[in-house]
């Protein structure tokens, strides 16, 4: 264990020590349950405006393509430039969208391409922002805090999901949907502000590096190309560190062979009788398992041996979910979906973790960026993965095999990466007593 003030659950030495974290982590906070205000009011509108599931489905398209492309970019430009100004500008686009969903709201658009579009661009601009935002903790705190400061940021996502949708439905059916996407662009404004009182933040090393590369480019070739290739990207760095491709290797196990979320409708329709409020408790379930592993999280970000505690965490997903395969009485379908909420944010806390730390921040842009891409595509990729065995077989039957496969999947990772296994978070180094002034002869003083 790492220091006394945290307290054993959640740890919140990051809020109460450093300003700029806690500037950072309550505007990412309105500005995240402002974001799940808005999705349910853009889902609303898309139905109101088409009554189709295709319409609705083509929201997946208008937020997925630009996460993809921007968020890429996003890494090169995070590693090339102030990361303060990525975030500001960045955010100061999402205000933009947010105020035009509002416009055009108001306005009674009934264009759904028209609302697609703005969807896309308040999305473009958060995936191009999401990778300098992702590196900012780590510069902001200390090495025994990051994983503490990530364990806060989880809990604000998961109550924003759980609180945000009954909000919206609250405002929507009260004022409207000019109403809800208000609130979003208020909580970004808030986001702004906050944002604006960060400091300065250049990549480290980056000028450093550039300067060494053309020193060795010119004295040795193999140095210079091996520093060329360093450059070509974050895939590449990832793929030379095993504790960052065995990290993200795990996450990707667990996502791409055990989504469930895809198969929520059916199994609640097989077992359930396709209550509508029992669907909403299988989310519900997955946010509260979240939400009560992040108050907990202190008992997690002081242990060290991170990459062993998201190795466990994500086998405990994939086991998790097929409990809830299995499981025939309601309660412990639901109990089987909060171990497996509570599992994922103990997994993601300790991934993001141990991502940034292992990454020397002249390549955390990039590798932040592929992080992303993999945040992004595995959970979407698993879910189609499920629909589709679900369509030839049945939901029990995919979401047993997913959850088995994954955990085999996250233990044949754990089995080839020894580092991995092995990794432990590192300590700040210990601050040396100063030195008592010193005469011709000595330390000042009487003698002992």
């Amino acid at each position: 264990m790492t220091g006394r003030g945290g307290g054993r659950f959640l740890d919140t030495r990051p809020l109460r020590g450093s300003r700029a974290f806690r500037d950072l982590w309550i505007g990412t906070s309105v500005s995240q349950l402002g974001g799940q205000m808005a999705n349910v009011a853009v889902l609303a509108q898309v139905w109101d405006l088409t009554g189709s599931p295709l319409g609705t489905g083509a929201i997946g398209i208008a937020t997925a393509l630009p996460m993809l492309l921007f968020g890429l970019l996003g890494g090169t430009l995070a590693d090339a430039v102030d990361r303060r100004a990525v975030v500001r500008a960045t955010t100061a686009g999402q205000l933009l969208a947010s105020a035009g969903l509002c416009a055009q709201a108001a306005a009674g658009n009934r264009n759904v391409l028209v609302l697609l579009a703005l969807v896309a661009v308040g999305t473009g601009c958060g995936a191009l922002g999401a990778p300098a935002r992702r590196t900012l903790p780590v510069r902001l705190l200390p090495g025994d805090q990051v994983a503490a400061g990530l364990a806060l940021a989880n809990v604000s996502f998961q109550a924003a999901m759980l609180a945000g949708p009954a909000l919206a439905g609250l405002v929507i059916a009260g004022w409207g949907f000019p109403a809800a996407y208000a609130a979003q662009a208020a909580a970004t404004a808030v986001s702004v502000l906050t944002v604006l009182r960060l400091p300065a933040m250049r990549p480290e090393g980056a000028t450093a590096s550039a300067t060494a590369s053309s020193s060795s480019s010119s004295s040795s070739s193999s140095s210079g190309s091996s520093g060329h290739r360093l450059r070509r990207g974050g895939w590449r760095f990832v793929l030379r560190r095993p504790t960052l491709w065995g990290s993200m290797a795990t996450d990707l196990s667990a996502t791409l062979l055990a989504m469930p979320v895809a198969l929520f409708p059916l199994v609640n329709e097989v077992r359930f009788g396709g209550n509508p409020q029992t669907l909403g408790l299988f989310l519900s379930a997955v946010a509260v398992g979240g939400i009560t592993a992040g108050l907990l999280s202190g008992t997690v970000t002081r242990r060290r041996r991170g990459g062993l505690v998201q190795l466990s965490a994500a086998a405990v997903w994939g086991l998790a979910l097929t409990g809830f395969g299995l499981a025939g009485p309601l309660w412990l379908a639901l109990g089987c979906l909060a171990a497996a909420g509570a599992a994922d944010t103990v997994a993601v806390i300790t991934r993001s973790a141990l991502v940034q730390l292992e990454t020397p921040d002249a390549y955390r842009g990039r590798v932040s960026s592929v992080e992303h891409v993999i945040g992004v595509a595995g959970p979407e990729l698993g879910n189609f993965r499920g629909g589709l065995l679900a369509s030839v077989t049945s939901a029990p039957f995919a979401l047993v095999l997913g959850g088995l496969t994954a955990a085999l999947a996250v233990a044949a990772v754990s089995a080839a990466n020894a580092p991995l296994r092995a990794y432990r978070t590192p300590q700040p180094a210990p601050v040396s007593p100063p030195l008592p002034p010193t005469g011709p002869t000595g330390p000042t003083g009487p003698p002992p």
